[in-house]
């Protein structure tokens, strides 16, 4: 709605309805470019897509706060233009406030902002999805991944606007601009329609939510926690040892949905202990880990011949990997042969 309410201006501009004395003076007092909710409503969107949990609370309020105040601005012009003045103070010039110099500007750092805001809240449940879980792939999510890169894409797009056209204020000037911006949000929202889903695993939402907490207490926690993570662990060897055996005798990595607390459970142990104990030991994450094993599992049946009754999909769904992509990309990321080559150089028949 906001998209098609940004772009409002260019199609009635184009449809004759500005140059219609009644018409423009309505049109000239709606706020058609929302630019201080746009960044915002794509955080929070993003953060309610990703975290199982989330909800908005009454703090995050103030991140609309900007929104609010430029409604009550346009509102004011409104109120003292029409009602109170009966003639054009704020519009004596003529031109539209949503195109005023310092809006615009003030509106695309805003969008910036909350564009860095929301990757890093992506990156960082990209990063726990890999030490949580053995299905890593399964949650990422990647058209979010796409849906900000084509955000990016559309401010860069809109930084070039400004660069390129010295009088980006005439309205002639604007087409090509509000094409392409109407040809990547027309992607955007056929992504999103097709891919209306949320995050169907709960992570460890207090990392997830970091990014909102921002007092000194929790900056000390972040630094402890990282500070932990690089801490070597006196009996590495025993634990790596004792992860691999456990895994490998109990056949674990045939759980599609192991997570790197049904490890710990089992191990009676800590979550940090295991984590750090096969980030360390053998320098990859949780689920690289245990894909790799799936890997190692799926090679011994290719060597005891299971490829001559079963098809590699089925024997990669019995060793523990819940797609074919998935299976490809981490049989690849091992052997660095794809599955079928592997079978073909290695003579396994």
């Amino acid at each position: 709605m906001l998209s098609t309410l940004y772009i409002s201006p260019f199609m009635f501009g184009y449809g004759g309805w500005y140059s219609k004395k009644l018409y423009r003076e309505i049109l000239f007092f709606i706020p058609f470019q929302q630019l201080f909710l746009l960044g915002p409503i794509i955080y929070f969107y993003t953060q309610s897509l990703l975290n199982k949990t989330f909800r908005l609370e009454k703090r995050d309020l103030i991140h609309f706060l900007p929104a609010a105040l430029y409604m009550v601005y346009t509102i004011i012009i409104f109120v003292t233009d029409k009602l109170i003045l009966e003639e054009y103070y704020f519009y004596a010039d003529g031109k539209d406030k949503d195109l005023a110099f310092w809006y615009q500007i003030a509106g695309l750092l805003s969008m910036l902002s909350y564009l860095l805001l929301s990757l890093r809240y992506y990156f960082i449940y990209k990063n726990l999805a890999y030490q949580e879980v053995s299905f890593a792939d399964a949650i990422l999510f990647k058209w979010i991944g796409h849906f900000l890169f084509v955000f990016t894409a559309i401010l860069v797009l809109r930084v070039l606007f400004f660069i390129l056209n010295p009088e980006w204020w005439e309205f002639g000037s604007k087409f090509w601009y509000y094409l392409c911006f109407s040809v990547l949000f027309f992607y955007i929202a056929l992504s999103g329609y097709f891919n209306t889903v949320r995050a169907p695993f709960a992570l460890d939402t207090s990392l997830l939510d970091y990014p909102r907490k921002t007092n000194l207490k929790k900056e000390m926690e972040s630094s402890k926690l990282k500070h932990s993570q690089q801490t070597e662990i006196p009996d590495l060897e025993e634990w790596k040892s004792k992860i691999t055996k456990f895994i490998e005798q109990e056949g674990l990595y045939t759980n599609p949905n192991l997570t790197l607390t049904d490890v710990a459970s089992s191990l009676q142990t800590n979550r940090n202990l295991i984590s750090k104990a096969i980030n360390q030991g053998f320098q990859m994450n949780f689920n690289d880990y245990v894909n790799a094993q799936r890997v190692d599992a799926v090679i011994s049946k290719f060597r005891s011949g299971q490829q001559n009754s079963k098809t590699l999909l089925g024997i990669a769904l019995d060793c523990g990997f819940n797609s074919k992509s998935t299976f490809n990309r981490a049989f690849k990321k091992k052997t660095l042969l794809t599955p079928k080559d592997f079978l073909d150089k290695k003579g396994v028949k």
